[in-house]
């Protein structure tokens, strides 16, 4: 059976599609990725685009999408040299999914943050002021 007859099945629990789900929708993939979606970057711009994420973290994911065949890196030679990173066109299509559940996530922000304090204030009533039951 050659690779394009091979069918993917992300519910199969050996299918192989699943380390490249987690990788691209872990949080440091899925901000990296959307940070690339922006344009090239070094490794240190990249680190501060993502906020949070340590220099090991980052390596690591860099390293499983560069093998997935979603980014790619580039020594460039100069003095120092210097290393850029960017979206492969299977990255670039992937990413751009990414970005719209960032917006997606982004804007349902006010409605979600009230369902927590709701869902926070059940479980927890001595959290909620006497009287003030949501």
């Amino acid at each position: 059976m050659s690779l394009e007859q091979l069918v993917f099945d992300v519910f199969a629990k050996n299918c192989t599609s699943r380390p490249v789900m987690d990788t691209v929708a872990g949080r440091w993939g899925i901000l990296s990725m959307a940070a690339l979606l922006e344009g090239t970057h070094r490794f240190n711009e990249l680190r501060r685009r993502v906020d949070g994420v340590s220099e090991k973290m980052l390596s690591q994911t860099l390293h499983a999408l560069e093998r997935d065949g979603l980014v790619t890196r580039e020594v460039v030679s100069a003095i120092p040299p210097r290393v850029e990173y960017s979206l492969t066109d299977g990255g670039r299509r992937i990413a751009v999914k990414l970005v719209a559940l960032i917006e997606l996530i982004e804007a349902e922000m006010p409605e979600i943050t009230k369902a927590q304090a709701r869902y926070d204030a059940r479980e927890d009533p001595a959290a909620v002021p006497q009287g003030r039951r949501p």
